[in-house]
């Protein structure tokens, strides 16, 4: 029998009238990667906050090595061996690898050389059978780097829990990969490895005991022979989403809504050629490095392109600012929620009329509160963003309902040609099908929608053509009827061209 490291047993935590957990119990082994699966506002976040020592239990008890303990904060469980990663990796841009991988043990007032710190940190990254140069600035770094940064900083603090909680929501397959074999390895040192995904295919090729988790109560827990993606997602959501992945038909009309000619970024990208037509959903498929998102940014004016022409409804255009992009009816949904997407501190109100202030002043530049209140409100209800009201502040949110936030934000904008960059990260499968009900819904009133996605079951539901790209080079555009996984990817590896793929 495994040594058990970390219970939960039968904890509740109340926040005023939420209750976020409701007599969860959780047992933790060594060497075994434990899966935790539940939709957004399940409690899968408040428990980790109970485990790491964020947040302290209204009652229960918490147990390592059979001793029950009170975790007073992060430093306490830290000091017990608990560590966690998150979507979105905590590094620090001004310092390199090694000093951040470091960066806990300055904080006790230990000190290594230059040198002693180096060659550590090239000892860890290599223990995890990676290659990444520990004196590069962690500004430069990919967010898979960055990821794999944080599960070093892990192991020099001798990690016994490491939660990982949506590692891979942003990263491409091959990223995913590396990341899900490296939680393995972890596991096979004796490391209890919490693993929370959305992606269920994940959760089979890597998980050995899987907890389902639904309103803040346990549900079940299995080993993973014994259950089946219909009965997990059953238990998640309480109801039967049936092919949450389904293709839905395309409502693509003749008329070209942004036509792309050779557009470029120096040194970023180059070459990009497009015609994106109302009614259709295109999807921007590729590896971490494909340079996706850069030419959404060139797009929408936040990285404005070097070179090439863009047509928005047979008129050319110039974009060199968001509001330039805006003002023609383009809108972006960003796939880093924090930094370009929502204002943190502010209400979901607030971040909901962000966009379109315009549309709520009255008299003398007031805002009409009201009226600001009743639109919130109804995308409140429309997207099921889980919380009670909206004067919460967005940063309390889960990741899932932050991100259904910021597309109420934009669709309140109502754009003709919206781009959603990794729309469905870090939402649950019931969700992910309400979010592709919506962008096919916007298709379908003639809205032209970009979709970049990493996910290629997501890519193959959802688009009426995939454009694939590899650093920064366009390598084909297949059209639905033509596309399978396996050609997207020998696309986005270069393992083929067009002509061979179609």
């Amino acid at each position: 029998m495994a040594e058990t490291i970390l219970e939960l047993l039968d904890i509740s935590k109340s926040f005023e009238m939420t209750h976020a957990l409701k007599n969860m119990s959780l047992e933790l082994k060594a060497g075994e990667v434990h899966a935790i699966v539940g939709e957004n506002g399940a409690g899968k976040s408040t428990m980790i906050k109970i485990m790491t020592g964020v947040h302290k239990p209204t009652s229960g008890e918490i147990r390592i090595d059979g001793q029950a303990r009170t975790l007073s904060g992060t430093q306490a469980a830290r000091e017990a061996g608990i560590a966690a990663m998150y979507q979105e990796p905590m590094v620090f841009p001004d310092l390199d690898v090694a000093e951040n991988i470091f960066i806990s043990a300055r904080n006790k007032g230990l000190f290594l050389k230059p040198t002693q710190q180096r060659q550590a940190a090239r000892a860890l990254v290599t223990r995890l059978g990676m290659s990444l140069d520990v004196e590069l600035a962690a500004s430069g770094l990919t967010l898979a780097e960055q990821q794999i940064v944080e599960i070093a900083r892990a192991l020099s603090e001798d990690v016994r829990v490491l939660i990982m909680d949506e590692p891979t929501a942003s990263l491409s397959a091959y990223e995913a990969s590396q990341l899900r074999r490296i939680a393995k390895t972890l596991a096979q040192e004796g490391v209890a490895v919490v693993y929370i995904s959305h992606r269920l295919e994940e959760i089979f090729e890597i998980a050995d005991r899987v907890t389902v988790i639904r309103d803040g109560g346990h549900i079940s827990t299995r080993p993973i022979s014994e259950t089946t993606a219909d009965l997990m997602i059953a238990e998640m959501v309480g109801r039967d989403v049936g092919n949450y992945f389904a293709k839905i038909p395309g409502t693509a009309t003749d008329t070209v809504a942004l036509k792309v000619r050779n557009l470029a970024v120096d040194d970023v990208f180059e070459g990009v050629n497009f015609d994106l037509h109302k009614g259709e959903v295109l999807c921007f498929s590729g590896l971490v490095g494909a340079r996706r998102t850069d030419v959404a940014l060139a797009l929408f004016g936040v990285k404005p392109a070097t070179r090439g022409t863009i047509e928005v409804n047979g008129t050319a255009v110039e974009i060199r600012h968001p509001k330039q992009a805006m003002d023609i009816g383009i809108a972006y949904v960003s796939e880093d929620r924090r930094k370009l997407g929502l204002a943190m501190p502010m209400s979901i109100q607030s971040n909901t009329s962000l966009a379109t202030l315009g549309k709520f002043l009255r008299r003398f530049g007031l805002l009409d509160r009201a009226e600001e209140r009743n639109v919130a409100e109804a995308f409140r209800k429309r997207l099921n963003i889980r919380t009670p009201n909206v004067d919460i502040a967005v940063g309390t949110l889960s990741g899932g309902n932050q991100q259904k936030v910021m597309l109420a934000k934009w669709l309140n904008m109502e754009p003709e040609i919206l781009i959603f960059d990794e729309p469905t990260r870090g939402i649950d499968v019931g969700a992910k099908a309400e979010v592709h009900e919506l962008i096919r819904e916007f298709a379908k009133a003639g809205g032209a929608a970009l979709v970049i996605s990493s996910d290629l079951p997501e890519v193959m539901a959802l688009g009426d053509r995939n454009l694939v790209m590899r650093e920064g080079r366009q390598m084909g555009v297949i059209a639905s009827e033509n596309a399978t996984q396996e050609k997207i990817m020998a696309l986005a590896t270069g393992q083929q061209n067009l002509r061979e793929a179609s």
